[in-house]
């Protein structure tokens, strides 16, 4: 571990071996040696990030074939988000490690649709990719039918016109979900009226006219 004063251990120290000390550790942070660079994610592509130095891990909210999906927390705003965490250990071959790249680059394409869930970041470690989202406290469009039992035909024309605003926009910007279903969409809130959003890009691909 070392010792962390370094003015301490610098007067321990011969002063013939002053140039074959390794780095000495400050304030408690460790020195990386000066050619060092942080390791990169196979997934994404970019330095590994550990999601938990910035959130904290709360509930399970869902799950799915290759991800999780619990309730996070800033550390230091308290600010309440989701977060789906696939392992990459799932992620056996090419078309897995193209399909969670492709998942992250069309929610950020799609970034500031009323009606479609925020990508807040992407942050990869050695055991998982982290998708960190808005939390739609709400559930799932599917869950809302069956407690209601029914609906008026107002309240079921809003609905299905926000859900045909999402496929008329995604269609708009190149996007096809592919994985369209109640279970993928889901409230912002609990409210009667809460906007409804779409979730889970997992499948969907970008599309050229024609």
């Amino acid at each position: 571990m070392g010792n962390c004063n370094s003015e301490a251990s610098s007067q321990t120290q011969p002063h013939s071996d002053h140039h074959h000390r390794q780095p000495q550790p400050s304030n408690g942070i460790s020195v990386l040696p000066p050619n060092s660079k942080p390791a990169v994610g196979r997934v994404l592509g970019r330095p590994m990030e550990d999601v938990r130095s910035t959130y904290i891990f709360g509930r399970e909210l869902g799950r799915g074939q290759f991800g999780v999906t619990y309730s996070l927390t800033h550390r230091h705003t308290n600010e309440q988000l989701a977060c789906k965490s696939i392992a990459t250990r799932k992620l056996v071959n090419r078309d897995d490690l193209d399909d969670v790249r492709r998942e992250v680059q069309i929610m950020h394409h799609l970034t500031g649709h009323r009606n479609i869930v925020e990508l807040k970041g992407a942050y990869e470690d050695r055991h998982s990719v982290n998708l960190v989202m808005e939390l739609c406290a709400g559930g799932e469009l599917f869950d809302r039918i069956i407690a209601k039992g029914h609906y008026s035909e107002r309240a079921a024309a809003d609905l299905c016109r926000q859900i045909a605003t999402v496929v008329h926009d995604c269609h708009t910007m190149g996007v096809m979900h592919r994985d369209l279903k109640p279970e993928n969409f889901l409230f912002l809130g609990k409210e009667e009226n809460s906007p409804l959003k779409a979730t889970d890009f997992g499948l969907s691909v970008f599309f050229k006219p024609g």
